[in-house]
């Protein structure tokens, strides 16, 4: 039987790894400015919105201070910017065969 990674083995001790959307991220770091601002420690907040220090840290790198509809459009602009790249890579490829064959034609 195989697991999936991150999934829990018996007797293993480690959490189930988890997805958050976008939404609930910005959610958890909203809830989070405001237990920080009460005087609780990033520590304590990780435990109670049940993810790791580094996932919170990351979040707030990556989604501090942004709306959920902003976040949304960074994600789609994200994956567009991807497919160009992929898109220009093909077309380079091919622009450098073709410019490789044109020169052993000569």
């Amino acid at each position: 039987m195989t697991l999936a990674f991150g999934a829990c083995e018996k007797g293993n001790k480690q959490m189930p790894r988890k997805r958050f959307s976008v939404e609930q991220i910005i959610n958890h770091l909203r809830e989070a400015e405001v237990l920080l601002s009460q005087g609780k420690t990033v520590g304590e907040i990780c435990r109670l919105i049940g993810v790791s220090e580094q996932s919170y840290y990351r979040w707030r790198r990556e989604y501090g201070g942004l709306k959920v509809d902003q976040a949304r459009r960074l994600k789609e602009l994200e994956a567009e910017n991807s497919r160009l790249k992929r898109a220009v890579a093909d077309l380079t490829l091919d622009k450098l065969i073709l410019k490789e064959a044109a020169e052993g034609n000569w």
